[in-house]
């Protein structure tokens, strides 16, 4: 879920075109040598594309990536090489949120409306 440690650039690709449902953990024992980390297996469904409202793959790709790329960056600094603050907000999206802060669907109407305006434009 947005805001907790583990949420990230492969969360949200994950999510926006699959179904993700944790099966079980693995505790740290069950390797050799045992990591600092649990561990946990989880199936992925893809979603039927019907199901997937993302207009530009290429561009939602590119549009998680960046937001991502300096966790502790604004979205309004961490996508200026995709989109102005305005673009953002426009979207739905407060500028001054951390990537980590945003949920999936946000990061899809963000980049259909990107979407949408280099089409017009």
């Amino acid at each position: 879920a947005p805001g907790s440690k583990a949420y990230g650039r492969l969360t949200v690709m994950l999510q926006a075109l699959c179904s993700v449902e944790p099966l079980f953990d693995v505790p740290p024992a069950a390797f050799r040598p045992p990591p600092k980390v649990d561990s946990a297996v989880v199936r992925l469904r893809p979603k039927p594309p019907s199901d997937i409202h993302i207009k530009d793959p290429v561009l939602f790709e590119r549009v998680v990536r960046e937001a991502f790329g300096q966790r502790r960056k604004t979205l309004r600094n961490a996508l200026q090489n995709v989109c102005d603050a305005e673009a953002i907000a426009a979207s739905g999206i407060r500028p001054d949120l951390r990537a980590e802060q945003v949920e999936v669907a946000a990061f899809i109407n963000l980049s259909n409306a990107l979407a949408d305006r280099a089409a017009a434009g």
